[in-house]
């Protein structure tokens, strides 16, 4: 293990490391304007939501590790509070990697990455009319973590608008994750397309309580097939199942041609159940 000092190396081996780490990160594209009028727009990543009462997203324009400068983002936002957070997917993430290019104060980011501005109802910066989601945000709070070279300054913006493309909902009206196809960024160059395999559910539980990992028999527990996360969902259900259920699995050929193999053949078959959402069936082999 790799054990690391945040004091005894370089600013860029730091931010390496955190950028390499902290991952996926979400993509604040904001718009903002200065007090002239001229509109920025500029992508972040240190972002996210920070509560829903009120509604606050929080992003950070850091200054700049090499010269200590910042942001012409921080700067509109210090002349006028206010700020359009636009999210970012993946038919629009060259032309925001674009948007990010240091041009100069006064320069309009929707001309040279070729966005379309559209107009906001309740603050003054536009949205960016190809986003899936555009949040208009009364910026309440600047929080400066430090005034040297890559620190963090904070954005804390207050959702007074939400404009959500209609074509990225299901059949309920919640926001379809697949049709969404959002993108976030990893360490350098690097990001992640959230599609396909990269999404999955995990049941949360807030309705029932789970029986917890150290509820697990041992032998289950000192597996040598089943990973982390197959005990984290043994462990995830109220309650295990009962002896009429255990007795019907044994009863199964699949389970009588796994015990005759042993042990680990019976827990790759637990496993095949799990790895289908199976959890009570999994159990049920497992104790069989």
């Amino acid at each position: 293990m790799l054990t690391i000092d945040p004091h005894n190396v370089s600013l860029p081996e730091l931010h390496q490391y955190l950028l390499g780490a902290v991952t996926p990160r979400p993509i604040a594209f904001a718009s903002t304007i200065d007090r002239e009028g001229n509109v920025n727009l500029s992508p972040f990543s240190f972002f996210n939501c920070f509560g829903y009462n009120p509604p606050l997203l929080v992003f950070s324009p850091a200054r700049r590790g090499r010269d200590n400068t910042t942001k012409h983002t921080l700067e509109n936002v210090l002349e006028v509070p206010e700020v359009v957070i636009n999210i970012v997917n993946y038919a629009m993430v060259q032309q925001t990697s674009l948007a990010s290019v240091e041009y100069p104060r006064g320069v309009n980011e929707f001309v040279k990455a070729g966005f379309t501005e559209a107009p906001s109802r309740v603050v003054r910066p536009p949205r960016v009319a190809e986003s899936p989601v555009s949040f208009e945000c009364k910026v309440t709070q600047v929080i400066n973590t430090g005034d040297g070279g890559g620190a963090g300054n904070l954005v804390l913006c207050e959702v007074v608008m939400i404009h959500v493309n209609e074509a990225i909902l299901d059949d309920r009206g919640k926001i379809d994750p697949f049709k969404l196809d959002v993108v976030a960024r990893l360490g350098g160059d690097w990001y992640c397309r959230v599609q396909a395999d990269a999404i999955f559910k995990v049941p949360k539980p807030l309705q029932a309580i789970g029986i917890g990992f150290d509820q697990i028999p041992l032998h289950i527990r000192n597996s040598r097939v089943l990973t982390g996360n197959n005990l984290g969902m043994l462990g995830n259900v109220e309650k295990i199942p009962g002896a009429d259920q255990i007795a019907q699995r044994k009863s199964t050929p699949e389970f009588h041609q796994a015990k005759m193999k042993g042990e680990e053949a019976v827990h790759r078959l637990a496993q095949g159940y799990l790895e289908q959402g199976q959890v009570v069936e999994a159990w049920t082999i497992l104790l069989a």
